[in-house]
């Protein structure tokens, strides 16, 4: 009798705890889709979906204002990789590459004799063998190209002629002539003759070309002839007579552009006529350059280092967007990641990391990054190394105390009763809820780590071989721009940050807004 109430009570156990079983499934089920359904801690996960969060993200302003922004930038990325020759990125420290632009000169628009005197604008003209196969004439703008080649005495002469129409209120800051030609065992020798708007005519130079004077390989010479060459100073002196006040011949820009009757500028049209004399006749011109030098260049200007800097400004928007977007991405997963385990686990490993993560915390951040820009080195990826390993503590202690509240829910008890292993329990279910923080933060922190380079840069610790903003920024400082008034050197790159963390804090506070009701409701 007592062993048949024992096999009785045996079997009403195993009932019960089937039953059991079966209603912590049901709850389990029950608890999940109650709370998909409900109002988290930070918002809405599962009934949240893409087309709804954008359906809703429309009637916020803020938001769109950030996309717009956001789209701006990305535009600039895409012509930036597709437009700009990647020559530009790797040689923005070297000056040879950037020699024929003008040190310090502002945007082209500026001082165009809208409020005041028309400054001139530097001018780059180039002809080369392969833009005249089919025509030996080419008109660009308001400036005339030709190239004529006829024989006398068995030398063969080579003739680019520039036609330029020159209306500034100012001469120009000098000239340059460049030339490259195929190599050839018998020298060359070049000319150059101007022909004014008052039709006087002025041979200003004619010497051989040297080797001593030329940059030569295998196959080519190539040659430089500035304004301040001796040959030219000598030569004007046979003209200061046709003027009928003083002229300086060692300043040559000045008076080739110089009225003869008064001490004014002669506007119009002018004609340089570039010759070369070629004595073998396999020799060829394979390129010139007429570089009129002034004061306006470019879209945004000029450093001091004669580097375009709307080339330096465009190549910067990939990199910030990198280092913005990689810094706060890995950096705000890594401290998720940290936080949940720890909040979630508790007891002894919950005291453990969070002292790790007081000790990162308490780390003085800017000295540390000063002492390994100096001793490990300055380059772009371990300065975004560095910030990674800086940048994740905060997420950490906002991830911990949200895991403490989550994981005391009904839905997950449920989940450990029908035996779920904390990983799976982590990564399914608590960390899920917190994306919708996750997404937020890692917009309102870009801002942040491209404020960080740009600091870093600024104080000169940001990689040197590298157009970024901050770098920009570093160089314009050293050279006293807002002293000297080069306000186009300072302002474009500090407003390129401004408008970058405008845009993902705009973005991240409205995802922020759609995600959590509580602020959605303020």
């Amino acid at each position: 009798m007592v062993d048949e109430d024992k096999n009785n009570l045996i079997d009403n156990e195993e009932i019960d705890n089937d039953l059991t079983g079966k209603k912590n499934i049901h709850s389990f089920k029950e608890t999940n889709t109650n709370q998909t359904k409900s109002e988290t801690i930070w918002g809405r996960v599962n009934d949240t979906k893409f087309f709804n969060v954008m359906s809703e993200f429309r009637y916020h302003k803020t938001g769109i204002v950030g996309f717009i922004i956001l789209f701006f930038l990305i535009s600039l990325t895409i012509y930036a990789i597709m437009a700009i020759p990647f020559d530009s990125f790797k040689e923005w420290n070297n000056p040879n590459f950037w020699i024929d632009n003008p040190r310090t000169a502002a945007p082209f628009w500026s001082g165009m004799g809208l409020f005041g005197e028309k400054i001139p604008e530097h001018m780059i003209f180039t002809i080369s063998s392969s833009s005249f196969i089919d025509t030996n004439t080419h008109e660009e703008g308001k400036t005339k190209k030709q190239v004529s080649e006829t024989y006398e005495n068995g030398v063969k002469i080579i003739t680019h002629s520039y036609e330029i129409h020159f209306d500034s209120d100012q001469s120009p800051t000098d000239f340059m002539i460049t030339y490259l030609l195929s190599k050839s065992e018998i020298p060359a020798a070049i000319e150059l003759e101007i022909i004014r708007p008052d039709k006087n005519k002025f041979e200003i130079y004619f010497d051989s070309i040297r080797s001593s004077i030329t940059g030569s390989n295998n196959n080519t010479i190539s040659g430089r002839l500035f304004s301040t060459d001796n040959h030219i100073h000598q030569k004007l002196m046979n003209y200061l007579d046709l003027f009928n006040y003083e002229q300086d011949p060692k300043r040559p820009q000045v008076v080739l552009f110089s009225d003869t009757t008064t001490n004014s500028i002669l506007k119009g049209d002018y004609i340089f006529n570039v010759r070369f004399y070629i004595f073998d006749t396999k020799q060829n011109v394979l390129e010139s350059k007429l570089i009129l030098g002034g004061k306006r260049f470019g879209l945004i200007g000029t450093d001091e280092m004669r580097r375009d800097l709307a080339i330096g400004l465009l190549w910067g928007t990939p990199i910030a967007l990198f280092i913005g977007l990689s810094v706060s991405s890995i950096s705000i997963f890594i401290g998720l990641i940290y936080g949940v385990i720890s909040g979630y686990k508790g007891k002894k490993t919950d005291e453990g990391l969070m002292r790790i993560n007081d000790i990162f915390y308490s780390l003085p951040t800017l000295p540390l990054l000063i002492i390994l820009s100096i001793f490990v080195g300055r380059n772009i990826f371990i300065i975004v190394l560095f910030l990674i390993f800086f940048g994740w503590m905060g997420t950490a202690k906002i991830s911990r105390s949200l895991a403490l509240q989550i994981k005391n829910l009904q839905y997950v008890e449920a989940a450990k009763l029908i035996g779920q292993s904390d990983i799976k329990i982590i990564f399914k279910h608590i960390i899920p809820q917190l994306l919708p923080l996750t997404f937020a933060s890692i917009a309102i922190s870009v801002p942040g780590a491209i404020l960080a380079e740009a600091s870093l840069s600024f104080i000169g610790l940001g990689d040197p071989s590298v157009p970024t903003w901050g770098q920009i920024l570093h160089e314009a400082h050293i050279a006293s721009a807002a002293s000297r008034g080069l306000w186009w050197w300072l302002v474009p790159p500090g407003m390129l940050i401004a408008l970058t963390g405008l845009s993902f804090v705009l973005i991240g506070s409205t995802f922020e807004s759609i995600f959590n009701p509580k602020i959605k409701r303020q």
